[in-house]
């Protein structure tokens, strides 16, 4: 048992690699990170709902080459985007206080 406690974490990993919380450079992995889940999230969602690429840029306006830069993550999406594209697969978000 006393090996095991030894062990690395996933945090002593990331913080080799991108450096400790706090840091610039982490912070900017964390982003890449959250943009990532979301993007996989729309991308599962239009595949579950039998959709294309273009047929998701269709329902927002935008290019396919767009929402196919969304879904690996090469690019930054407004919030407003985001909704919209969520909507366009059909995911919806309700607000609770």
């Amino acid at each position: 048992m006393h090996k095991i406690t030894q062990l690395p974490t996933v945090n002593d990993d990331l913080d080799d690699r991108y450096g400790k919380e706090g840091t610039r450079s982490r912070d900017e992995f964390n982003a890449k990170s959250r943009a990532w889940y979301y993007a996989e999230c729309i991308k599962n969602a239009r595949i579950k709902a039998g959709l294309t690429q273009k047929d998701v840029a269709e329902r927002i306006g935008k290019k396919r080459e767009y929402v196919a830069l969304i879904e690996r993550g090469e690019t930054d999406m407004q919030l407003s985007t985001f909704i919209m594209m969520s909507e366009a697969v059909g995911l919806h978000f309700v607000l609770s206080y």
